[in-house]
């Protein structure tokens, strides 16, 4: 079975989907299969494209006037025919650039193929650098992973530690998985607790709640060394 997709990028009637929309038709796409947005390609929201991708089942054919009706970017359009061909669905380009691209066809598998490449090319180029990043992070005593959240006993540690004039908000942050912005987000520079952490204390903190103002690092604690009481 064809499904068809249609694209114009300006709703204001300058463009219309007429010749791509006759296009379809010729190439033998059933008039009510043909799916169409009008909007920029570069918008994340198409709706016609997302139901178009939703209803095309294995064995059918994507039908395309042109490759860039499809894609965002190069990236997007690569991850999306690498989709397409892991469930089995065909593609077929009219007209383009992109216009020796039928799987139905020898030249057009090859075509489609070497989407595939491309699209593990990138997701190694993507591994390596990730493996790469954590090494580096690793090396600066770092560890990968999202932030620690902050939770009673995070919290009553950091109120020790900060209450120590010589220690660094910098280093007692990393000390326990935080960001300096997550510290003094619940922390004042003296080791009292803002309106954030005493939620915490009081047991009526609700995640994200933290206030949007964030303060400003009192001025020398940045020269305080680290040293945690009883930690």
């Amino acid at each position: 079975m064809l499904i068809g997709y249609v694209r114009v990028s300006k709703a204001d009637g300058t463009q219309t989907l007429a010749p791509q929309r006759d296009a379809m038709l010729a190439a033998g796409v059933d008039p009510t299969r043909i799916y169409e947005d009008l909007a920029s390609g570069r918008r994340d929201n198409r709706p016609g494209l997302a139901a178009c991708l939703k209803a095309i089942q294995p064995g059918n054919t994507l039908v395309l006037w042109k490759l860039d009706r499809l894609g965002r970017d190069l990236r997007h359009l690569v991850n999306t025919v690498e989709d397409l061909r892991t469930r089995g669905i065909g593609l077929k380009v009219l007209a383009g650039a992109g216009a020796q691209i039928d799987t139905t066809t020898a030249n057009g598998r090859l075509a489609f193929g070497i989407f595939a490449a491309f699209a593990e090319f990138e997701r190694e180029l993507i591994a390596e650098r990730t493996k790469a990043g954590l090494a580096a992070a690793r090396a600066r005593g770092r560890m990968g992973g999202r932030p620690r959240k902050m939770d009673r006993a995070t919290l009553m540690m950091a109120m020790s530690a900060m209450a120590d004039r010589k220690s660094v908000a910098a280093e007692v942050a990393a000390r326990l998985g935080l960001t300096t912005t997550t510290l003094y987000a619940y922390v004042n520079g003296d080791g009292t607790p803002k309106a954030a952490g005493q939620a915490v204390l009081d047991g009526t903190h609700r995640p994200g709640a933290v206030a949007k103002t964030r303060s400003r690092p009192p001025q020398g604690s940045r020269h305080r060394s680290f040293e945690t009481p009883g930690v």
